[in-house]
């Protein structure tokens, strides 16, 4: 593999109209993207009609947690020339592609993993709030990412970093809120119906307040377990781990938040159950060495070393930073992804594949993107 940098994809106006710029933008890595989904289901034993079927299940959901999601999804089928079928796929992936295995189990399964951190700025050198994290998934998302800007005359405009025709994923806004998310599993999931995740990662982009971002993760219904790390850039974060129909949020400790695969909160486990572990047993350590390697680091933590602590390789391939490496189910899995943001400064620094590539480009709210030099 030779990592490109991210797509960098800047859109204004209407809902319907950013959808379009969007997906007239990045078309063919939309495509990738709806051929990596459709192609499970297809692994899954399910015809396209089955596909639709649960495709129109989300879709008043979705409408009834925000119309204007809906039409920008409209705007980017249109924009790279697809189905809106297709573009809710890539948006409600995580809870199509586990309702398809219900109804057709099969041993394709591969979680998302992820890595989260929170640097309070009492922390960090330069007194501001560092928050990044890795994203685990299927290496060929390495062609699929895109760094998408939206600009707002409704509210704040924000930064997210997603798959290619997804609303959102992990992210920052011009109101110094920013958001992080890990794959969870327990046995609540899929008892209810709910909103897929990026949705609700979007709705917390778009707030002016952080309470409001808060309350938007902590009580949106949702179909499967997540956790969310959101932060705010005037000196604060909280880590939800959110069941389906229940949030238990978990504090920072000497300024610090660290969160892999495996619930933590003693309140969580003594009432759901954690049934991930089988899918991502090294958890039980990513979220250790993240943490043994910036309490080494002191109070001085800077950017830099928020990424040597995610870089970290102890139990390769099962790793902080994982290389590319054929998973027990064939898939080829990696860390796709390394972001690093400072929402008071409003940019984000985001390496693609970083076990085998250590460029980053930053991209900003206000600026270009600008590549960086290779960290040592």
């Amino acid at each position: 593999m030779s990592p490109e940098p991210f797509p960098f994809v800047s859109v204004s106006g209407t809902p319907r109209e950013r959808g379009r710029q969007y997906g007239a933008a990045v078309a063919d890595r939309i495509r990738r993207s709806i051929g990596i989904y459709t192609g499970q289901i297809r692994k899954l034993g399910l015809e396209s009609g089955d596909l639709q079927r649960l495709v129109h299940e989300f879709l008043p959901r979705i409408e009834a947690f925000g119309a204007e999601y809906v039409e920008e999804m409209r705007g980017i089928a249109e924009g790279a020339e697809v189905g809106l079928e297709e573009i809710v796929l890539v948006n409600a992936r995580t809870e199509i592609v586990s309702l398809a295995r219900l109804q057709a189990p099969s041993a394709d399964e591969e979680p998302d993993g992820c890595t989260g951190a929170v640097i309070l700025p009492s922390r960090s050198r330069n007194g501001r709030l560092i928050h990044g994290q890795n994203w685990d998934w299927r290496a060929e998302c390495a062609e699929t990412g895109i760094v998408l800007r939206v600009r707002r005359e409704d509210g704040p405009d924000f930064l997210t970093f997603t798959e290619a025709g997804a609303l959102a994923r992990c992210g920052l806004n011009a109101a110094g809120i920013a958001i992080t998310a890990n794959y969870l599993e327990c046995d609540r999931d899929y008892r209810q119906s709910g909103v897929p995740l990026p949705l609700i990662r979007r709705k917390v982009l778009e707030q002016e307040h952080f309470a409001l971002a808060m309350r938007t993760v902590a009580v949106t219904p949702k179909a499967c377990a997540n956790n969310m790390m959101v932060s705010y850039a005037a000196g604060w974060a909280i880590d939800f781990e959110c069941a389906p129909d229940e949030s238990f949020p978990i504090y920072p400790e000497d300024g610090l938040i660290v969160h892999a695969n495996h619930w933590l909160s003693p309140v969580a486990l003594s009432k759901v159950k954690d049934t991930g572990i089988p899918s991502v047993p090294e958890s039980f350590y990513r979220d250790w060495r993240v943490r043994e390697h910036l309490a080494k680091c002191g109070s001085g933590l800077t950017r830099d070393d928020l990424k040597a602590a995610l870089f970290d390789d102890f139990g390769s391939p099962y790793s902080v930073c994982r290389p590319p490496r054929t998973s027990e189910h064939g898939n080829l899995s990696a860390t796709v992804a390394m972001i690093v943001m400072e929402p008071e400064a409003g940019f984000m620094e985001v390496a693609p594949l970083p076990a085998i590539n250590r460029v980053f480009t930053r991209y900003s709210l206000e600026e270009e993107p600008v590549t960086l030099e290779a960290m040592p």
